[in-house]
């Protein structure tokens, strides 16, 4: 029986864990939940699955949240230092580290400091701290399995030997050519180009494919989804940047590949349902039930690919850029993104207007070394200030 925390409980990530635990009674507890100031969802999360705690990071929301269940045996935590405690305990197995953004990377890497067997949802983690991640993964024995759907089919198409020493494996040694990063192509594959600037976040929430929050769901709009994935697979599976593709699959049925240098090319297939790698994740080595449908081959019909079109996509080629720059670079544009996302989702700036703040903030902030969180943390604030200078250009 693993006991699991898992942070950013009211998301969809979150919702689709709880949905796999339910699966699993026999093998998986809910010790803790965490999420920010969802308190109705929250309040519904602990009455059905009664965990031990359930931490709120804003302090006002955990009060609220503490009258809402007086009545159940249930620990309410609330702030960021009370978090890093929480997911450290020695009772807690396994943390699902599914907080959106750069809020995320602070717990995710308290889990990695305690030695916990991470499941790693939170892209941020990586794509700020890249290689002061990995090698606490490594100082630390912590256990790091991915979970986003791309990574995890990567993960399940490498070869045993690198799957353990995930961050640190050889590729090339390993008889891996490439990686091919697949990704849909979003709402806006096909759009006329000229009718983006126009793009309402109501159209741009709507995937084709997969159903996610609204952060993640404009992110794949615009790609940098893709670029942010570019970024972390780059950290995750210690590769070259010669050693990575972005392959458009508008079906979204192949989650990614593993080009062999034989000429081989292992494939991991199935519907698009966050369950899938979740499940992967919280079992492995082991198999279990998902709660997932199985692909109907019959009814996917066909499978099609293309080039990845920069001119569509200029936050792609951004966190590409970005990547071959370094860390402190993807670092900006990370929080460069979630400023410009968050304004877009507010009705503030034009859908095109999100790459304009991006590449604005990668020209204009100074990428110094970083030589710990904290040096990541200043630099993200000062890229989110940049970022709100940037929002008057769009005006």
């Amino acid at each position: 029986m693993q006991n699991m925390v898992i942070l950013g409980a009211t998301g969809s990530i979150g919702t689709s864990t709880l949905s796999v635990i339910a699966e699993n009674p026999e093998a998986f507890n809910v010790f803790a939940l965490v999420a920010h100031t969802n308190v109705g969802k929250m309040v519904a999360l602990c009455r059905q699955h009664h965990p031990k705690v359930a931490h709120m990071v804003d302090a006002d929301a955990a009060q609220q949240l503490q009258a809402e269940i007086a009545d159940l045996d249930i620990e309410v935590t609330s702030g960021e230092s009370e978090l890093a405690d929480l997911v450290s305990r020695p009772e807690v197995d396994s943390v699902m580290a599914a907080i959106v953004g750069a809020a995320g990377m602070a717990p995710t890497l308290a889990a990695v400091k305690a030695g916990k067997r991470v499941l790693l949802a939170n892209k941020e983690a990586l794509v700020m701290s890249g290689r002061l991640f990995i090698d606490a993964v490594a100082q630390y024995g912590a256990t790091l399995l991915p979970v986003d759907s791309e990574h995890n089919a990567i993960y399940q198409c490498l070869p045993r030997e690198a799957q353990q020493q995930l961050g640190r494996c050889d590729l090339q040694a390993a008889g891996i050519a490439k990686i091919l990063l697949t990704g849909s192509g979003g709402p806006f594959l096909h759009a006329d180009l000229h009718s983006l600037p126009a793009v309402t976040p109501a159209q741009a929430i709507k995937h084709p494919n997969w159903s996610m929050g609204p952060k993640i769901s404009v992110d794949s709009a615009t790609m940098m989804n893709k670029g942010l994935e570019y970024v972390e697979a780059r950290w995750l599976f210690n590769a070259g940047i010669d050693q990575l593709q972005v392959v458009i699959h508008p079906q979204s049925v192949i989650h990614s590949m593993v080009q062999y240098q034989d000429g081989s090319v292992l494939a991991q297939l199935g519907n698009p349902d966050m369950r899938t790698p979740i499940a992967h994740c919280m079992a492995y080595p082991a198999r279990i039930v998902s709660g997932v449908e199985p692909l109907d081959f019959f009814k996917v019909g066909q499978l099609s690919f293309c080039e990845p079109d920069y001119t569509r996509f200029p936050c792609l080629k951004l966190a590409m850029a970005a990547c071959r720059a370094g860390q402190e670079a993807t670092t900006v544009l990370n929080a460069a993104n979630e400023v410009a996302v968050e304004h877009f989702l507010k009705g503030a700036i034009r859908f095109t207007d999100i790459a304009k703040i991006n590449e604005f903030c990668l020209e204009q902030v100074v990428q110094s070394p970083l030589d710990s969180i904290a040096d990541i943390l200043a630099l993200d604030s000062e890229a989110r200030v940049c970022a709100r200078k940037g929002l008057a250009l769009c005006y």
